[in-house]
């Protein structure tokens, strides 16, 4: 019940930071405990798509290890037996007021040193015969697909052929005078690392930090295609609100091909309201709504979220936004919703706005993301190394 290092959550970034501290201090102990099993929640419920980093600002750190991190993650497929799909993207115009947004995509992607292709909308015919766009279309030949829950297990295999102790099943209670409470009893470590996703504000606010920002849980849903759905080339996506961290509904190419419609990103009621009382945790519930009317008053782009993703409840509605995008799409085509997730969203206390970047803050005993938003999946192996090299 004591390591040199103790990692808190066994996501995505809970495993790649595990492995880049082995990595750097191979003479100490690294232990990965996670309340469920690793990749459960988020990290196993993800699109599955590596994104390519050209929507991110050139100061951000989604910026700075997007490309990177998208890289590594390949090769790490590669290297591990997992397939990774190269369909690319196609990032498409609904009317003539989304040029200016491709744009834009454009800028950040020369800026990002990104590769991003602007093409007329019969070049973007020649890439997908039934893509719909108004005269342009941008195409990211690098962006990618894989099976989150096969990287998942990757990462788990790897890990403890490494010599990284993975514990599922036991829950963090509290911090403690040399280590953490947990539901397995004490476990004394030299250096906490959380990496807790939609709880790591809990924890961090246990070890002194975080308290400026608060928590805002959404999940979403994908609508999957059937046989008679067809195949696409590569995943298609609109023009995104570049004030919001979601790209819109999109058509994504698993990495077996399949079709799949999404995502929903609607306000969850708690940190695993997976669906109906699934997940609601009563207590959270004052807290999460008062946040959510917080963001609803002061910040216009939420209001017109909150607006669509009414709407987006409904699979009709979900479908006929979506085939402005692709033709020959029909709502009997979509049937079957796939496992929601949730996804963890930091607020800003004082501003009441969503943060758009990673947060990471720490002292000489304890590190905390507090903010590993997307494209965190993408970014998770890179990213990781960085923090690491930060705590040296």
């Amino acid at each position: 019940m004591s390591s040199d290092f103790l990692v808190v959550g066994g996501g995505v970034l809970g495993l790649s930071l595990a492995l880049a501290l082995q990595a750097r201090f191979a003479d100490q102990t690294v232990c990965v405990i996670d309340k469920d099993r690793c990749g459960a929640h988020a990290s196993g419920r993800n699109s599955g798509v590596l994104h390519a980093g050209f929507y991110y600002g050139a100061d951000t750190l989604r910026a700075k290890f997007s490309v990177e991190g998208r890289r590594r993650m390949v090769d790490w497929c590669d290297d591990n037996g997992v397939t990774v799909r190269r369909c690319g993207k196609l990032v498409v115009a609904r009317t003539v007021a989304d040029h200016a947004g491709l744009d834009e995509l454009l800028r950040r992607a020369e800026r990002n040193g990104v590769a991003l292709e602007s093409l007329t909308s019969e070049e973007a015919h020649a890439i997908e015969p039934r893509v719909q766009t108004c005269q342009r279309a941008l195409f990211s030949p690098s962006t990618a697909s894989v099976d989150p829950e096969a990287v998942m297990a990757s990462l788990v295999d790897a890990s403890r052929a490494r010599g990284i102790e993975i514990v599922e099943g036991e829950a963090y209670l509290g911090r403690a005078d040399a280590g953490v409470h947990t539901t397995a009893g004490t476990r004394r470590a030299g250096f906490v690392v959380n990496a807790a996703g939609v709880y790591a504000d809990r924890i961090a606010a246990d070890f002194g930090f975080g308290h400026r920002y608060a928590m805002v849980p959404f999940r979403g849903l994908y609508l999957y295609g059937g046989p008679s759905a067809g195949s696409l080339a590569c995943h298609i996506y609109p023009v995104p609100d570049l004030k919001m961290p979601f790209l819109g509904v999109h058509f994504t190419v698993t990495s077996g091909g399949q079709i799949k419609i999404g995502p929903t990103a609607t306000p969850a009621l708690g940190r695993e309201h997976y669906g109906g009382v699934q997940g609601l945790a009563w207590p959270e519930l004052v807290g999460i709504g008062v946040r959510q009317g917080g963001l609803l008053m002061r910040d216009p782009s939420f209001r017109r979220l909150a607006v669509q993703e009414l709407r987006h409840q409904s699979r009709w509605a979900l479908v006929s936004e979506a085939s402005t995008l692709v033709s020959g799409v029909r709502r009997a085509d979509f049937r079957r919703w796939g496992r929601p997730g949730i996804r963890a969203q930091l607020v800003d206390r004082q501003s009441s706005k969503l943060v758009m970047d990673f947060v990471v803050e720490g002292d000489a005993h304890s590190l905390h993301i507090l903010n590993g938003i997307s494209p965190g999946f993408t970014c998770s192996l890179a990213f990781a190394d960085w923090v690491v090299g930060q705590m040296t």
